[in-house]
C-alpha cells in the first residue's frame, strides 16, 4: 500500500482501538500553482501545497466527522481521540454504518480513467510563464482604442486522495489539472463592460490553444457592449453550451436524497414519470476518462458507475447514498452527481433559432436563486438577441425566471455543440416560450 493508505489506516486502527464500532478516513495530499499576468508583467504568482485528514466514526450508534490539517503526530492523535469523544455528545444515529463491503470499490482503473497526466510532473515554471506570455500576447493582438485593460492566468495543480473503511476497503486515487483563462474590460461611455473565459481539462494538451482562449475571451466582452433590455415577454430561449450547467444544475437539490428526506422537492415519487420534454436526456457518468468530475467510487465509497438519470424525458432515479437509502427505504445509487452529459442533437442551434422571429441567446448569469422544493427560479442574464438565426444586439438587465419541470417541459431541441470543458457536457439547449423581464 501507499504511505498515503497507510497514514489512512492508522487513523481508523486507531479510532477503533478508542472504542468507535466502525470508522473511515479520506486523507489527502495536493499542491497548485497560478500565475497572472496584466499589463506585459507577471502580477501575481502562487503555490501552495496542502495535506488534509477527514475521520468520520460511529461510536455507541452515533456519528461524528471532522477535518484536520495538523498531522503531527501528537496533534493527530489527540485529533483523534476527541473525534471519537464527541460522538458521545450526538443523537443516536444508526443508519450512518458503513455500507456492505461488496458495495464499496472502484468502478473504472487509475488507468482507464486517465486523470494523472505525467505533464505535470514535468512542468517547471519557465513553462507556466511561456503560456501566460503567449495568451498575453494574444489577447494583446485583439486590444484596441476601447480596450482598457486585460489579464490572463494559467494555473494547475495535482491531488492524491486515499480511502481507508473500517469494513476492508482500501484504495486510492489521483489526479491533474490545467487551467487557462483570459478576461478584458472594454470602454462603452461611461459603462465598463467586462468579460472573459476559462478552459479546464485534466490533461495539459487538451486545453485550446492560446489564440482560441483569447478569441473568445475577446468576443465575450464585446457582446456586452450595448447591452440593453428589451420589452419583457415571452421568447424562446437559446441557452448557450458553456451556461447549461447552471440551468441543469438546479435539478441537483431536488434529485438528492437529502431533499427527499425532508420533503423539500418538487421531484418526490416522481421516478418512472415524465418530467421534461422528450428531447431531454441526461446521463451521469464518472468513467469518462479525462472526465473534469470522473471518480472511481462515490462519497460513500461505493462503486462508481455510469448511470442514466433522465431518458427521453422520463426520470430514472435519484441521488440517494447509502444513508439516506436507510431512512427512505430507497434503494441506493450514488451520493451526488460527477459528469453530467446531455447527448447531442445532429442540427446546429442556428438551425433550429431561423424558425424564431425573435429569441434571446442567454450566455451567462448573474446571481439569482432557485428552491428545490418548488422548482421556482430566477436569474438575471446576459446575452444576445436572435433574429431568424441571427445573432445581433447585445441584451442586458433582464431576467429569466418561471419553474424548472415547466421550463423543462418547453425543451424543443439540443444542438451538435457539446461543450467539453466542464463537468456538465450539454449542447446548445432550446425552450421555447420562456419568461423574460426586461423593459
Amino acid at each position: 500500500m501507499s504511505e498515503l493508505i497507510d497514514f489512512a489506516a492508522s487513523a481508523v486502527t486507531r479510532a477503533l482501538a478508542l472504542g468507535a464500532e466502525e470508522a473511515q478516513a479520506r486523507a489527502s495530499q495536493g499542491s497548485h500553482v497560478q500565475i497572472t499576468r496584466r499589463g506585459g508583467r507577471v502580477e501575481q504568482a502562487t503555490e501552495a501545497t496542502t495535506r488534509g485528514l477527514v475521520l468520520s466514526v460511529l461510536a455507541g450508534g452515533r456519528f461524528t466527522s471532522n477535518s484536520t490539517s495538523d498531522l503531527r503526530p501528537e496533534a493527530l492523535d489527540a485529533f483523534i481521540r476527541r473525534c471519537v469523544e464527541a460522538a458521545s455528545y450526538i443523537e443516536p444515529d444508526p443508519e450512518r454504518a458503513l455500507p456492505a463491503p461488496e458495495e464499496c470499490g472502484r468502478g473504472v482503473s487509475q488507468a482507464a480513467l486517465d486523470q494523472d497526466d505525467p505533464a505535470w510532473r514535468e512542468r517547471t515554471a519557465a513553462e507556466r510563464n511561456t503560456q501566460a506570455e503567449a495568451l498575453e500576447q494574444a489577447m494583446a493582438s485583439h486590444a484596441d482604442e476601447s480596450t482598457i485593460s486585460s489579464s490572463v492566468w494559467v494555473a494547475d495543480g495535482r491531488q492524491s486522495v486515499a480511502r481507508v473503511m473500517s469494513n476492508g476497503f482500501a484504495d486510492q486515487n489521483e489526479g491533474a489539472w490545467f487551467v487557462a483563462g483570459a478576461d478584458t474590460t472594454l470602454r462603452d461611455g461611461e459603462k465598463r463592460p467586462e468579460s472573459g473565459a476559462s478552459y479546464a481539462a485534466r490533461h495539459l494538451s487538451d486545453l485550446p490553444d492560446v489564440q482560441t482562449i483569447a478569441r473568445e475571451a475577446d468576443q465575450r466582452a464585446r457582446e456586452r457592449v450595448g447591452a440593453a433590455p428589451i420589452e419583457s415577454g415571452s421568447y424562446p430561449l437559446v441557452l448557450a453550451n458553456r451556461a447549461a450547467g447552471r440551468i441543469l444544475g438546479i435539478l441537483a437539490g431536488p434529485l438528492s436524497g437529502a431533499s427527499l428526506h425532508q420533503r423539500r422537492s418538487c421531484l418526490a415519487e416522481r421516478v418512472d414519470t415524465r418530467i421534461a420534454s422528450p428531447v431531454l436526456t441526461l446521463i451521469d457518468d464518472p468513467t469518462i476518462p479525462r472526465g473534469l468530475a470522473s471518480q472511481p467510487w462515490d462519497g460513500d465509497g461505493r462503486i462508481a458507475q455510469r448511470r442514466t438519470i433522465i431518458d427521453s424525458g422520463v426520470l430514472q432515479q435519484y441521488y440517494v447514498g447509502t444513508y439516506h437509502s436507510r431512512k427512505l427505504g430507497m434503494p441506493a445509487t450514488s451520493t451526488g452527481r460527477s459528469n453530467w452529459v446531455v447527448p447531442p442533437g445532429e442540427r446546429s442551434w442556428q438551425d433550429v433559432a431561423t424558425a424564431w422571429p425573435r429569441a434571446i441567446y442567454v450566455t451567462s448569469f448573474l446571481g439569482g436563486n432557485s428552491n428545490a422544493a418548488s422548482g421556482d427560479f430566477s436569474f438575471g442574464i446576459r446575452g444576445r438577441l436572435v433574429e431568424n438565426g441571427v445573432l445581433t444586439s447585445s441584451l442586458g438587465e433582464m431576467n429569466v425566471s418561471g419553474n424548472l419541470l415547466e421550463l423543462l417541459e418547453r425543451l424543443v431541441a439540443v444542438g451538435d455543440d457539446p461543450w467539453t470543458w466542464s463537468s456538465v457536457v450539454s449542447p446548445t439547449l432550446l425552450f421555447d416560450g420562456v419568461s423574460f423581464s426586461g423593459t
